[in-house]
C-alpha cells in the first residue's frame, strides 16, 4: 500500500511509537501548515499594509527596516546589541551582499542611517532613521490591529491556552535532529519505497 494512504501512514508512526490520536493530529497540523505556508509566502497582510499606509518600499525593503530594529521578540535567542549590516544579513537569513545593497537602499531614501560604534570606531553601525522608526511601528500596529480584532471573538481562556501552546509548538523543528537520529530505520525504509517506485515503473 502506497504512503499516501491514510491507514498505511498511520501505520507507519504508530509502529514508531507514535500514537493514533498524535498521528491524526500531525496530519491536520501539516495540512494546515501547508496552508498557511502557501498564503504567507504571498505575504498578502504584507503587501496589504504598505497599500493601506501608503508607505513607498517593497516588502524586501520592509525586511530590512524590521531587522534592523530588531526587537528580541521577533529575534529571539541572539544577543542585544549594535546592528551592523552582517546582523541584518544572518536575521534575514540573506546574503551579505544582498543585505548591504539593501541596507544601502535605505539609507539612501532616509530610513535608515550609517553610524560608529560606539564599542569600536572603526566599524560601521546601522541605525533607524526617525521616518524608518515610524514606518516599523506603523506596520507592527496595522498587524496588531488586524490580529487583535481576530482575537477579539475568542474567549479569555481560548488565547490563554492557545498563546502558550503555540510558542511551545514553535520551537518543534529543534527537534529534527534529535527525532531523525531517533527514527533513522523509520526513515531509511521511507526512502527505500522511493526506489522499489521506480523500479516498478522502470
Amino acid at each position: 500500500m502506497p504512503l499516501s494512504a491514510k491507514t498505511e501512514l498511520n501505520a507507519l508512526l504508530l509502529r514508531a511509537g507514535i500514537a493514533h490520536d498524535t498521528a491524526e493530529a500531525v496530519m491536520d497540523i501539516d495540512a494546515l501548515m501547508q496552508k498557511w505556508r502557501r498564503r504567507a509566502m504571498k505575504r498578502e497582510l504584507g503587501n496589504r499594509a504598505l497599500a493601506d499606509l501608503r508607505i513607498g518600499i517593497d516588502l524586501a525593503q520592509l525586511d530590512v527596516l524590521f531587522a534592523i530594529d530588531g526587537p528580541s521578540s521577533e529575534f529571539e535567542g541572539e544577543a542585544l546589541g549594535e546592528t551592523m549590516v552582517a546582523t541584518v544579513a544572518d536575521r534575514l537569513n540573506i546574503d551579505p551582499s544582498r543585505a548591504s545593497r539593501l541596507v544601502g537602499d535605505m539609507v539612501d531614501e532616509g530610513f535608515a542611517r550609517r553610524a560608529v560604534s560606539q564599542a569600536d570606531a572603526r566599524r560601521t553601525i546601522i541605525e533607524l532613521t526617525p521616518k524608518g522608526k515610524a514606518v516599523v511601528d506603523a506596520v507592527r500596529a496595522y498587524k496588531y490591529l488586524i490580529m487583535g480584532d481576530f482575537l477579539a471573538s475568542w474567549e479569555k481562556a481560548e488565547v490563554d491556552a492557545f498563546v502558550p501552546l503555540l510558542k511551545r509548538f514553535g520551537s518543534w523543528m529543534d527537534s529534527i535532529e534529535p527525532a531523525t537520529e531517533k527514527h533513522a530505520d523509520e526513515i531509511a525504509a521511507i526512502a527505500e519505497t522511493i526506489g522499489k517506485t521506480e523500479a516498478q515503473l522502470a
